[in-house]
């Protein structure tokens, strides 16, 4: 069995949770620039504490959900 690695579950995580929304809507209502959310989506950025601090906030959920350590 792959592990993925916490890039990736992050990205789909985050996919996941946005929904329909658009990455420009998303950046918007939780203040991280739009390009930087679109390279955590393609796994191109690692993401800061800060700012993964604002999406768990931002809905409601554990940070190691988002990154993959523990599921719903």
């Amino acid at each position: 069995m792959e592990t993925k690695s916490y890039k990736e579950a992050f990205a789909q995580n985050l996919k996941e949770l946005m929904g329909d929304m658009s990455v420009n809507e998303f950046s918007k209502l939780v203040g991280i620039p739009q390009p930087t959310i679109s390279r955590y989506l393609h796994c191109r950025r690692e993401v800061k504490l800060e700012n993964l601090c604002k999406i768990a906030d931002f809905f409601h959920e554990e940070l190691d959900y988002l990154i993959g350590r523990k599921n719903v």
